[in-house]
């Protein structure tokens, strides 16, 4: 696992040099940088909310504003009900580099559980949501789970990894945890974080908090327990997880996410072909033209 990690460093310091030092720049749009969000509307992203139909976007939870895509409740009637949420890109990926920015802001609404409160995340690696039951809780997938400080003095890492429906290999062997804590530092209030994701199919994860590697593990795979309500046959124990779609999450607390960008890092890697990349981490010689 050292030798992974050391290898995983090497390469995000070198993405991070080939992409001008910063990743979470909105004007940097060069060496193949995709943005997921138009900062207008939701094109291209698909609502799922426990307890509701795929593309039901109930109250409004997900809305583009101000050029971010924004997490709220204030259309909701009553308590929050485990309406758990998630918004989705359209586009499945395996080997990828994304990054984002967000910000939890507001009060967490009225009913939603304890551990919601300063709580989100991205998964990835995800079932698609049309495959997901009307009272399925969460999908299939796996979690980059975004916290902030509560109480002054006390570490809340954020950038930790959580596992609905999943398993990962953590320091060798299979995790029984939900959720591994990461080694990020603990922020407070309504700041702006800076989260990436460099995912290698069902090899190396690596997670990034604010330019510094916080998390790696490897070899995703379906299995384990929390998520409820799902189709046993899509739920297949020990199955890799090498490619999925990304979601933005809700669970209760309000938050902001801008500046979400993706790179494909799976293509031709021979440095004699015409379509080379020199980012590419994952190699496709079969994709190589001359």
């Amino acid at each position: 696992m050292k030798a992974l990690f050391l290898r995983t460093s090497f390469f995000s310091t070198a993405l991070l040099f080939l992409m001008g030092c910063g990743v979470s720049n909105s004007q940097q749009t060069e060496d193949d940088w995709v943005a997921m969000f138009n900062g207008e509307d939701l094109s291209g992203w698909t609502t799922k909310i426990h307890h509701y139909e795929v593309g039901d976007n109930h109250g409004d939870t997900f809305r583009a504003e101000d050029e971010m895509i924004k997490v709220r409740y204030d259309q909701y009637e009553g308590q929050f009900n485990e309406r758990f949420s998630h918004l989705y890109y359209n586009q499945p990926f395996s080997d990828f580099h994304l990054t984002m920015q967000y910000r939890f802001v507001g009060e967490q609404h009225p009913g939603a559980p304890d551990y919601t409160m300063k709580n989100s995340g991205i998964m990835f690696h995800s079932q698609d949501p049309k495959t997901m039951l009307k009272e399925q809780d969460w999908p299939i997938s796996v979690e980059m789970q975004f916290l902030a400080g509560i109480e002054e003095g006390k570490e809340r890492p954020t950038g930790n990894m959580c596992s609905p429906g999943t398993d990962v290999v953590y320091e060798g062997k299979i995790d029984p945890r939900h959720c591994i804590n990461s080694s990020s530092d603990t922020y407070f209030g309504d700041q702006w974080v800076t989260a990436e994701l460099i995912v290698l199919h069902d090899s190396l994860i690596t997670h990034i908090v604010n330019g510094k590697t916080v998390l790696q593990y490897t070899k995703p795979q379906i299995g384990g327990g929390v998520v409820n309500g799902f189709d046993p046959n899509i739920k297949v124990d020990g199955k890799p997880l090498r490619e999925g779609l990304i979601a933005l999450q809700s669970e209760g607390q309000p938050i902001d996410f801008r500046n979400i960008k993706i790179r494909n890092l799976r293509g031709c890697t021979d440095p004699k072909a015409k379509n080379y990349k020199a980012h590419f981490m994952t190699s496709d010689l079969e994709s190589c033209i001359y």
